[in-house]
């Protein structure tokens, strides 16, 4: 089948190793479920921060804020840096800020200290997110790479869902300084595996000052969209006029020199599909995720011990299928296996539809289950075809779109959620219609891939000998 293939056009002939490297793959997969951790882990310990730093509720919302901030509007620029910089040097110095940020964030005396704190980790988790797929890429054959991405596709999500549970437990038996505290050890192990499995090939060097005029421009242009998102949810719809302000920035962005390595890439066949659907898999995931608890609570009267419970059972999906997704992309291809997890992902969100109160929470259970069955299949072999298609020289600046399509996703979700909500004066109805854009958008994302494209001819499996006999 024509555009059904794996093969690599630019990152898998160059790129490969003779041996693969998965201590490096599962050391990059640790670093993204630890940078995903903080994205939610510090929500459930906002009240503690609240009461032990006297501060008022609406300060504390900018302690979550403050590492998406980085996260999104850094990303791109990042992104391009690392591709002209040593992985090894990089990663090191991306680890150690982390782990530097995360041990002021835990002594943090008060939220200037902390917000501070917050901004940096998320400037090393826009370096993480960026390098982690082009060290996955690298690390293996291309015949093994959807297993590669297997792993981080599956523990990325797995930590931003699973991070509530986990701060939940380590404040009440630790303290809120923990959650921070948590992330020394991990970062450690981490550079250990680096050290040991990359070459030191190409020092370390600064950005030049044309990279700092692109960041600030598209940190205000990300800042102005994450306030609309943040200003809407909580005083009304009318400032989503304030999303309007990042495209005179965007605009002018696209004439500067370091767009070109974005532009060029999304001009790469088979690049844009894999964005698409990852912006919309990510969006629906964030509608659903924000607007099921509610849901739960209010129309089917179930407890917060059975919510927090059933609620799991989408990553737990996810944990089952997120390995097969990336071996049946190994051999079966990346964009069928893809479009397989997408039409799952979207059955189950449709089934949700119904949404009676007269549910229990079974009927919500195997629901959830499937779609996170659908979710965990459709990860890897989609990072998988971005990384795949993308140009050799360019596989951070992949990893870096990728991991702004999937934040920004995740940002827009509950903001729809809320708005459709609202406009039904936060009934049972509201609901339901947030599910049906959710459901749509993910069938849009099946399209985007069902549309892809690429120009070669090779099928992982008959590139590596699976299945020839």
């Amino acid at each position: 089948m024509v555009g059904e293939t794996d093969r690599p056009t630019g990152a898998g002939t160059q790129g490969g190793t003779e041996k693969d490297q998965w201590w490096l793959v599962i050391g990059a997969s640790l670093a993204v479920f630890m940078a995903s951790v903080d994205m939610s882990i510090v929500n459930v310990a906002l009240p503690a921060i609240e009461r032990d730093l006297g501060i008022g509720t609406n300060a504390t919302e900018w302690v979550v804020l403050a590492y998406l901030l980085p996260l999104a509007g850094l990303a791109l620029p990042t992104g391009r840096w690392l591709d002209t910089v040593g992985r090894r040097p990089a990663l090191i110095f991306s680890l150690t800020g982390f782990a530097l940020a995360s041990v002021v964030a835990g002594f943090s005396p008060n939220l200037t200290w902390l917000i501070g704190a917050r901004l940096l980790q998320g400037t090393s988790g826009a370096l993480l997110f960026s390098l982690v797929p082009a060290l996955a890429t690298t690390a293996v054959r291309p015949q093994a790479r959807g297993r590669a991405m297997g792993l981080i596709t599956t523990l990325g999500p797995l930590g931003l869902i699973s991070g509530p549970g986990l701060g939940g437990v380590i404040v009440d038996e630790l303290g809120w300084s923990w959650i921070f505290f948590v992330n020394v050890p991990v970062s450690v192990l981490v550079m250990a595996v680096g050290l040991r499995f990359l070459p030191s090939d190409r020092p370390l060097r600064a950005p030049d000052r044309a990279w700092f005029a692109e960041a600030l421009l598209l940190s205000a242009a990300v800042a102005a969209f994450l306030l609309a998102l943040t200003f809407t949810a909580s005083a009304g719809p009318v400032w989503m006029l304030l999303a309007l302000v990042p495209v005179p920035l965007l605009l002018v962005w696209l004439r500067m020199p370091g767009s070109g390595a974005v532009r060029g890439l999304l001009r790469a066949p088979g690049e844009v599909g894999p964005h698409l659907s990852l912006l919309g898999a990510a969006t629906a995931i964030g509608t659903v995720f924000f607007i099921t608890p509610y849901f739960m609570q209010r129309e089917m009267d179930i407890s917060v011990t059975a919510m927090g419970a059933t609620i799991l059972l989408f990553p737990a999906g996810m944990a089952v299928t997120g390995p097969i997704g990336g071996f049946l992309g190994d051999w079966w291809g990346s964009r069928r296996t893809a479009i397989l997890g997408a039409a799952m992902f979207t059955v189950g969100l449709a089934l949700l539809l119904p949404m009676d109160s007269t549910w229990d929470a079974n009927d919500l259970t195997w629901r959830l289950f499937l779609a996170g069955c659908g979710s965990g299949l459709f990860n890897a072999p989609n990072m998988a075809m971005a990384m795949t298609n993308a140009p050799t020289a360019l596989l951070a600046t992949t990893g870096s779109s990728t991991s702004l399509a999937r934040t920004m996703g995740f940002a827009l979700g509950p903001a729809l959620a809320t708005l459709l909500w609202s406009a039904s004066s936060y009934g049972s109805d509201g609901m339901r219609a947030a599910v049906t854009l959710a459901t749509a958008i993910s069938a849009l994302s099946v399209l985007a891939l069902v549309r892809t494209r690429v120009p070669n001819t090779v099928t992982p499996a008959a590139a590596s000998g699976i299945g020839s006999r």
